[in-house]
Parts: structure tokens; sequence; C-alpha cells
């Protein structure tokens, strides 16, 4: 038996392969398009929810996990570690935190031999892929879990992500931005860029052109890494290419540690709209 399981949501933007490296137990959102039900990650591929979205974004919806569906992977995971480690997205940007803790005191009474601990990740998309990477990688070299739990908030507490959108004519489906001003933004080309602040967004800059807000959020990136070596994520909202380019190119002027390509979840693209780029990084 395991010592340390690690569950996560779909929201964190974690790669298919690192999945199936570390054991992680992820627990996905829900895609709703006309009448029919996909569970984000295991019934449909970022790309084929983003072909929704584009097709009829009026019947396009989603909604969050249940405390059930976190309860389910509690009780899988429990047959085969003596503890667990649920990290989610902020707080304050979805109850996902909540929900989860709800199902660990639900699960009390099912496995009480179970320890389970809910971290925030204080972020979301690949920069909380990271604190669930540290996590996965602590538990590997055989870290116990208070030290694996070390490990996720060091990174979580350094830790950053910007993003490009291709537009803000999606962002009122956030609640955050009136449906009159996102139409003006998009008349006027507007793309914003946008970082996590305290488990929060926070919008840090505009760009004309998307050359341009690339270039912007490269040399933002570089002003808080300077030299140092960097572990980095480039994450993109159906738009592969892009992200190829900006992998090479942050390949060529940083010194990396990591360097791996992540998409962005429909979850937050439903408001950001396809074609946002970015990079989640730290350093050592």
């Amino acid at each position: 038996m395991d010592k340390v399981a690690i569950v996560t949501d779909s929201i964190a933007c974690f790669t298919r392969e690192m999945v199936e490296r570390y054991g992680i137990r992820i627990v996905p959102s829900n895609i709703h398009f006309n009448g029919r039900l996909y569970k984000e990650y295991l019934d449909i591929s970022p790309t084929e929810a983003y072909q929704l979205l584009e097709r009829d974004p009026n019947h396009f919806n989603t909604s969050a996990p249940s405390p059930a569906d976190y309860l389910e992977a509690y009780r899988e995971l429990s047959t085969r570690a003596q503890s667990i480690i649920c990290i989610t997205l902020s707080a304050k940007l979805s109850a996902l935190h909540d929900t989860a803790q709800l199902a660990k005191e639900q699960a009390k009474q099912e496995i009480p031999y179970t320890a389970i601990e809910i971290l925030d990740s204080r972020t979301c998309a690949a920069a909380e892929g990271f604190v669930v990477l540290a996590t996965a990688r602590a538990i590997e070299e055989g870290k116990e879990m208070a030290e694996a739990i070390k490990a996720a908030e060091n990174v979580r507490d350094k830790v950053n992500l910007l993003a490009l959108m291709e537009t803000i004519r999606h962002a009122y489906r956030s609640g955050r931005i009136p449906k009159v001003a996102a139409r003006i933004g998009s008349t006027l080309s507007i793309k914003p860029i946008f970082s996590i602040y305290d488990g929060a967004v926070a919008f840090v800059g505009l760009a004309r052109t998307k050359e341009r807000g690339v270039k912007r959020i490269i040399q933002m990136m570089r002003e808080k890494v300077g030299e140092s070596p960097v572990h980095v994520a480039v994450v993109h909202a159906d738009a592969l290419e892009e992200a190829q380019r900006l992998k090479e190119r942050v390949a060529s002027e940083f010194d990396c540690c990591d360097l791996w390509i992540s998409e962005f979840s429909p979850i937050m693209g439903y408001t950001t709209g396809r074609g946002l780029i970015g990079l989640a990084f730290y350093i050592n």
C-alpha cells in the first residue's frame, strides 16, 4: 500500500502522461452541451470541448463536481493509500475547495482509517499543476504526508501565472465584467493579460495584437525570474501551434528545469475564450 495518494481537479491542466506516471486521481468538472453531460478529461478532450463551445456557445455550460464525486475519489484511493492529499483550484475562484472539504467530513464516517488533507493551491491551470507536481515528486521520493504538503506549499508560494486572452468578448460570463463592456473591448480588439494574485484573477496589462501580448508576458516573466533556472508550463486554449512556438522561444531564452505544454481547461476557457496562451512558472 502506498503512503500517500493525490487527488486534484481537472482544472489543474495536468497532462495525461503526468497523471499516469504519478497515479494522480482527477476529479473532473462537468460540461453540458445540448442536453448531454461530458466529464472533462474523461469523456471529452479540451480541443473537442472548445469545438463545441465555438459551434454553439449558447448551449454550452459548465458545472463543478459534487461532494459525491470527491467522496468517490477518496473511497477509491483509500484502498491503495494510507493517506490522501487533495489539491484544489483557488478557493477564491471556485467552491471546489469547500466541496472537497465537505466530502472529507463525509469520508470520516466511511473510511476513518484514511487521513485526508485538503490544500488550497491559491491558483489555477498549470500553476495549480505545478503545486500538484511538487507534491507528486515529494511522494515519489518517499516523503511522508507532512513533508509532501510542505513541498506543495513551497511551490504554491512561488508559482506565477500570466495569460493572454485572444478576446475579452466572453469575459462577461464570469459575472465580473458587464456584457456591454466585453463587447466594447472586443470591438477595440483589446487582448487582456491576467495573472493570479492572492488566489484571485488580476488584470495586469493589455495588448492590441497577439504578437505584442506574447512579447509582453515573456518580458513580465523575465522581470520575475531574471537569469535563474525556472520551471515553466506553456498553457493554451485550443492554440497548440502558438503554444509550441512559445515553448521553443522560452526554451531558447530561459534556463528551464521543466518545460511542458498544457491545455487550458474549457471550464475556465468558457469565460476566457479560445486562443488564450500563457505561462505558468516559478524559480527554484
